[in-house]
Parts: structure tokens; C-alpha cells; sequence
């Protein structure tokens, strides 16, 4: 239940990363089944990382997209997908 919720959240986090009018390590926030992520993309030179917490409980989250593919930590679980896995996902 535990990695479902965290994916479910990494996919979120994706969906807003990739939105074309967010800004280079700009500070974003939304709000999942009741738990707030703020995190920060950064461009890099082989793609984005998003990294961030999840609150109320400060659980930490570490993103790399690349070729289609997000792959991490999210609260100390790894996570991996496929970007598509993430579109229709919305942020607030």
C-alpha cells in the first residue's frame, strides 16, 4: 500500500515538472490524498531532477527524468516509470 501511495505521488510530482510553463527551479507545491509535496525541478544536462518533501511527515523524494523515464527515491523506496505513466496527473 505504502509503494502505491508513494508512486502514486512521484507520478503527480512528474506531471507538474513537465508542464511547459513551470520555471527553471522554481519552488512548486500540490496537494495528493492529503499529503502537500514541494519540490524543485532543476534542468540538467541529461534531463530533470525533481527533488523535494512530503508533508505533513517531511518524507523526502529524489527524481531524475530521462528519455522518457523517471527513476528515483521516494521515501527511501526506489520508484521507476515511464513518463507516460504520469500524464494526467494534476497539480493544484
Amino acid at each position: 500500500m505504502l509503494s502505491k501511495f508513494i508512486l502514486t505521488g512521484a507520478v503527480a510530482t512528474i506531471a507538474a515538472a513537465l508542464a511547459p510553463a513551470q520555471a527553471e527551479e522554481a519552488k512548486q507545491r500540490f496537494t495528493h490524498e492529503g499529503y502537500t509535496y514541494v519540490y524543485e525541478v532543476k534542468d540538467t544536462k541529461t534531463g530533470q531532477q525533481i527533488s523535494g518533501r512530503r508533508y505533513p511527515d517531511a518524507v523526502a523524494f529524489n527524481l531524475a527524468v530521462r528519455k522518457g523515464k523517471v527513476s528515483g527515491v521516494s521515501g527511501g523506496q526506489p520508484v521507476a516509470f515511464k513518463v507516460e505513466e504520469a500524464r494526467g496527473a494534476a497539480s493544484k
